[in-house]
């Protein structure tokens, strides 16, 4: 194996163990790196302890425009463009430092993340398609995860509109009602 072969192989083996950190599943993996398939599952096992899930990647862009998906994606988007326009990273490098710079403000705000590595790393790839896009909000001037063939003129995100359903989850309910129990 040569020199440049075996950094390759290695820099490939920090990468993928730096995704497997953050939950990336297989076919990121795969597509991340040039490490064989069974190489990576191998890989998973001694990072996780336990098999990779199996199934397959999210393929919609409809998940990253519902109400709580779509504050957490435009917040990875717009972290991740700032980023690009303000370092010296970019490709699979941005994407990880954007994410756990998203993490990072999550946890200091004690907000739970809605958004996956593998989400993130799918919502990258629908914008380098174009099959998403951010609109600026009339209100609060935000730029916002938005569909690329509706309409943007005047724009109002989900916070400045919250939905009249939103946070009413079961989860949030039981919440409140072992609050009032304990209070």
């Amino acid at each position: 194996m040569s020199k440049k072969s075996l950094l390759t192989e290695m820099r490939d083996t920090q990468l993928a163990i730096e995704m497997i950190e953050l939950g990336a599943r297989p076919q990121v993996l795969e597509s991340e790196t040039s490490l064989s398939r069974e190489r990576l599952l191998k890989l998973y096992k001694e990072v996780k302890g336990v098999s990779p899930p199996k199934g397959m990647l999210p393929f919609s862009t409809d998940w990253f425009l519902t109400w709580l998906p779509n504050v957490h994606s435009s917040l990875f988007i717009n972290i991740h463009r700032y980023l690009i326009k303000n370092s010296e990273c970019s490709g699979i490098e941005a994407i990880l430092k954007s994410y756990r710079l998203y993490q990072e403000y999550l946890h200091s705000n004690q907000t739970e993340a809605v958004l996956s590595f593998t989400r993130a790393w799918t919502l990258h790839r629908f914008f380098e398609s174009n099959m998403l896009e951010t609109a600026a909000c009339s209100c609060c001037g935000g730029h916002f995860v938005v569909h690329p063939d509706d309409l943007h003129r005047d724009y109002v995100c989900g916070l400045c509109n919250v939905p009249a359903r939103a946070g009413k989850t079961r989860k949030a309910k039981a919440e409140a009602q072992a609050e009032l129990a304990a209070a």
